[in-house]
């Protein structure tokens, strides 16, 4: 094996994810592809184009030459606006058009995973995500497929792999962006705890503290006293997570106990995702 144990997992992991969106993608007919997703002015054939445009960049394709209308609501930023590109570019290609460079990108880039043989810690820079170690890359590209993975299931009526080591890999993701949505963005009090409870297919306990100075850090210890505790399901979790519903539409899926203010203020800031 040539690449390194600590990268195995999060290849393993897209791997299983990619492979299940080119399943999915394979079984599509007629006005599936054009059928809205939750993820905001996506449908699926825009979902499948940003994994294809996603793993082709991280290929070192060249980018599309490519001007993007004036009037996609849907993106309010420069880091939308290159993410769109990708995705732009391909609301015109046929079905079997998609698939077959779809299933062409995997090959090209599962070879490339293959024969990986940088070391995890080799630091790589990314115009959206930013500068970040090859390693914690993997796990970004994991967490992404799976995360479309679900788009493309719940818009296809095909739930599934809930619990796979992609979803792992997402759930430890989310979780490292929980801290600031406590402390910083919710300006929950100081020396203050917030508990999540999620059950389902990937369940959990995680105490998110902050400290005298303000500053947050989640662990796996309960806390005594926590100013709220939010109890949810795995899946309701990962959806409001990555901006794929609001509150108010789930308030029937999302238990809270303590300071309702509060509470508001952290599902109001509870997206990470862009």
């Amino acid at each position: 094996m040539t690449v390194h144990p600590s990268l195995q997992t999060s290849i393993d992991a897209w791997t299983q994810s990619i492979e299940a969106i080119s399943e999915l993608a394979s079984e599509l007919v007629g006005g599936e592809w054009n059928r809205a997703t939750e993820c905001p002015g996506w449908s699926v054939r825009d979902v499948i184009s940003h994994v294809i445009g996603s793993e082709c960049e991280a290929l070192g394709d060249p980018r599309p030459i490519h001007s993007l209308p004036r009037d996609l609501y849907h993106v309010r930023s420069e880091a939308g606006r290159y993410t769109e590109v990708q995705v732009d570019v391909r609301r015109h290609h046929t079905g079997p058009e998609m698939t077959s460079e779809l299933e062409y990108t995997i090959i090209r880039r599962s070879r490339q995973l293959r024969n990986e043989k940088r070391d995890p810690g080799h630091e790589l820079s990314h115009p959206v995500l930013g500068d970040m170690t090859l390693e914690t890359f993997l796990k970004v590209r994991a967490f992404d497929v799976w995360v479309h993975e679900q788009d493309l299931r719940r818009a296809l009526g095909k739930p599934g792999n809930l619990a796979t080591d992609a979803a792992v890999i997402s759930r430890d993701v989310l979780l490292g962006m929980l801290p600031k949505v406590v402390a910083h963005d919710a300006q929950a009090p100081k020396k203050s705890a917030v508990v999540f409870d999620v059950h389902g297919p990937v369940e959990f306990l995680r105490t998110v503290r902050v400290d005298e100075e303000g500053q947050g850090s989640v662990d796996r210890s309960p806390s005594l006293g926590p100013v709220v505790t939010f109890t949810l399901d795995w899946e309701t979790y990962f959806r409001l997570a990555c901006g794929r519903t609001r509150a108010r539409r789930v308030a029937d899926k999302v238990k809270i106990e303590g300071d309702e203010e509060l509470a508001g203020r952290i599902l109001a800031n509870f997206s990470v995702t862009h």
